[in-house]
């Protein structure tokens, strides 16, 4: 740690920080995926299809 100076705790602090943050969004992004393949899904349970599978005349 001597090569980052004495602020290394702040350095060390901030890597640790923005890892946490992104961790996080990827961990929304995840979840929120999850949620919307379920919903999707119990749509086209009840008959409810998608536009872009439609035959254009």
């Amino acid at each position: 740690m001597s090569g980052l100076g004495p602020h290394a705790g702040f350095i060390l602090a901030s890597y640790g920080a923005v890892v946490i943050v992104l961790g996080g969004l990827a961990l929304s992004v995840a979840l929120d995926h999850r949620a919307q393949k379920r919903a999707l899904a119990a749509l086209e349970q009840r008959g409810v299809g998608r536009r872009s599978e439609r035959v254009q005349p």
